[in-house]
């Protein structure tokens, strides 16, 4: 496998449908400009969808990839490592945010296990049955998969994009369980955009004390001299220091492209592996929105090397996918607006005869 062969099976969303989108928006009723991003929104749907007239966003999912990271357990995380299965419990039990979110709007969650360190026989076999691994390897002292779980990491990823796609789909928000994965993340993050471990470095979702922050900078250092020498190449890179989680996450974000699928992007883990997918095709992004601002440095820089503006900035740090999900309603909100607001009636002559100008 070669993830730069993407590069070829990828387009960018319809650039004519777009500006006839544009130039529909011109003659509604409400003056352009005084919607603000919906606009943008609107018209970024209009060439995903292919259609000038913007569908609704009739069958969203959440998508979720989980998995334990085995640089946890040098206590980089606000969380014990190997419990990412927990919050998988408690997402599937109905008790956490995404899962509140999700049940309110009426959106559907699916969870992927690609990595998670538990006994399969702890969750619903639906869930496990795509488990690459378990655990990925401490990043800082050996790879996290071996090449051949790599590409099995990507290819479930892919996969699960071509299901969801064929499902009818028509927009995935995008979210990541674990315990540790920040770690790698912002690994990726700081050697794909040639930064020191102190710059991507954050506190996670849990939230970790200065003494683990500190422990994380170095985890991350250490790993990044491991991952400088395989910069060159996507899968080999993912399995230095990413994790199968990180690897699906990857796969998926890149046949959802190819599948014209749109993704909402939601914190670092997600921001890291768009941004090594955009190393792998270039015109990937173009498919994927930024949810939220989660506040992690290494989002924060992946997302400016992508040139993608968050949505929102509502200080959400839980993850799962919570903050892209956020983010939905007002994507959904784009839509309508493009394809319900109605068109300015055309001036007419003084007498009523017509259109001025008509002959």
């Amino acid at each position: 496998m070669n993830l730069d062969d993407f590069s070829d099976l990828i387009e960018r969303p319809d650039g004519g449908i777009r500006r006839d989108a544009e130039e529909r928006r011109e003659r509604l009723s409400v003056r352009p400009g005084a919607l603000g991003r919906l606009d943008e929104l609107g018209e970024w749907l209009s060439a995903a969808q292919s259609a000038v007239r913007v569908r609704a966003i009739e069958q969203p999912k959440v998508v979720v990839f989980a998995g334990d990271h085995g640089i946890a357990a040098q206590d980089v995380s606000g969380r014990p490592a190997g419990t990412a299965h927990a919050l998988v419990r408690e997402l599937l039990d109905g008790a956490s945010p995404l899962a509140v979110l999700a049940r309110s709007m009426e959106v559907p969650v699916r969870v992927v296990d690609a990595g998670l360190d538990c006994d399969p026989e702890l969750l619903p076999e639906s869930v496990t049955r795509h488990r690459v691994r378990r655990g990925s390897g401490r990043i800082d002292v050996e790879d996290a998969l071996t090449p051949e779980e790599t590409e099995a990491a990507v290819r479930l990823g892919m996969a699960i994009a071509d299901e969801e796609a064929d499902a009818g789909t028509d927009l995935v928000v995008l979210g990541d369980l674990s315990v540790g994965g920040t770690t790698p993340a912002s690994t990726l993050v700081a050697a794909l955009c040639g930064t020191d471990a102190s710059v991507v470095t954050g506190r996670g979702g849990a939230g970790i004390d200065d003494l683990a922050w500190m422990r994380k900078c170095a985890a991350i250092r250490d790993a990044l001299r491991r991952a400088r020498p395989v910069l060159g190449d996507q899968l080999a890179l993912l399995g230095a220091v990413g994790g199968a989680d990180l690897a699906a996450t990857t796969g998926f974000l890149l046949q959802a492209a190819v599948r014209r699928m749109p993704v909402i992007l939601d914190g670092v883990v997600g921001a890291a592996c768009a941004l090594v997918a955009q190393r792998a095709a270039f015109r990937a992004p173009d498919w994927w929105l930024a949810g939220q601002v989660s506040g992690e440095p290494a989002q924060t820089k992946a997302l400016d090397r992508m040139a993608l503006n968050p949505l929102l900035d509502q200080g959400v740090l839980v993850g799962e996918g919570t903050g892209a999900l956020l983010a939905l309603p007002l994507v959904r909100a784009a839509a309508a607006l493009a394809a319900e607001l109605p068109e300015r009636p055309e001036p007419t002559t003084a007498d009523g005869a017509g259109p001025v100008g008509a002959v």
